[in-house]
């Protein structure tokens, strides 16, 4: 017969054998972010994406992720990398300045930024490498470079060279945690210049997701694809030859994620947003200690058993 006295033992025993149980959340050898300016949901269904798809064949796919407002380039991107709306990091358009802005954002680094997810990364994961490679030059501007192991800008809406530097980046950092950041304007460009839905661009979508799958296939043959996790994802879309309104072919855009700790083969179906992205990343990296300011969350349905 048990004893009275002996219960709460057995249960400080319980609680003790239930913790020293749960194992750590898994920490992101790697996280690849791509992306694609302009990449309109439209372009990503009638294009011929071969390489794009079979990378997230196996991973969670937003077709309904919105953009912030105003639907425009600087103030997307910022918030996909920072985890704030413009109310937040104060990116409004794309004239942005360090040093001319209207509205200060709501919280800044000691230099004057508002923290972005690599400054975060820094902050919580020993040895992290980053990088950052761009070919719109103000691309930069909303984020404190000192956070920046590397960051590459290339020339005339060319890409090529900076696919290759972020491979060289991965090698040469391969034990250790990397966050990396690899982006195109020339999707973008293609929309302005000849319309969205154009022959042109769709040719430009296609000529990224050639490239894509050749970074890949690099990263397949070195070893270092199966540790890594993909995401992909843009600021706009676009109607004509511009955006920046609030039209469904501005507004809502593709967003797509692959790893280790990814359900598979997930359409998304929760609400998502561009400024979602830096939480997601945040999860994958073990982070819990973001940003007070930051309105970022972890969508349902794309951590594997943990949703």
């Amino acid at each position: 017969m048990l004893k009275i006295n002996s219960i709460p033992f057995l249960l400080i025993f319980a609680l003790l054998l239930n913790i020293s149980c749960k194992e750590e959340a898994p920490v992101a050898k790697r996280v690849i972010m791509l992306g694609i300016d302009g990449f309109s949901l439209e372009g990503y269904q009638k294009a011929k994406t071969p390489n794009i798809d079979a990378l997230f064949a196996d991973g969670v796919i937003s077709t309904s992720t919105r953009t912030v407002m105003p639907s425009v380039t600087m103030p997307n991107w910022t918030s996909h990398l920072t985890g704030g709306g413009p109310e937040q990091h104060g990116v409004f358009g794309n004239g942005w300045e360090k040093e001319d802005h209207t509205i200060a954002p709501q919280e800044m680094d000691q230099d004057g930024y508002y923290p972005s997810i690599f400054k975060v990364a820094k902050d919580n994961v020993p040895n992290i490498k980053t990088a950052f490679y761009f070919n719109w030059k103000s691309l930069i501007k909303p984020f404190n470079k000192k956070y920046l192991d590397e960051y590459r800008f290339e020339e005339d809406d060319r890409y090529d060279q900076n696919y290759q530097a972020a491979f060289d980046f991965i090698v040469s950092n391969q034990e250790v945690p990397t966050l990396i950041f690899l982006y195109s304007v020339h999707v973008d460009h293609a929309g302005h210049g000849h319309e969205w839905m154009s022959p042109e661009f769709i040719t430009a979508i296609e000529e990224i997701d050639v490239k894509i799958g050749e970074f890949v296939k690099q990263l397949k043959a070195e070893g270092l694809y199966e540790e890594s996790n993909f995401l992909l994802f843009t600021d706009h879309g676009g109607i004509g030859t511009s955006h920046g309104g609030t039209s469904v072919q501005e507004m809502i855009v593709p967003w797509m994620i692959k790893g280790p700790e990814i359900n598979k083969s997930v359409e998304l179906n929760s609400p998502n947003s561009n400024a979602n992205t830096s939480a997601v990343v945040a999860k994958l990296f073990g982070i819990e200690d973001t940003p007070e300011s930051w309105i970022a969350k972890v969508p349902s349905g794309i951590f594997s058993g943990k949703d």
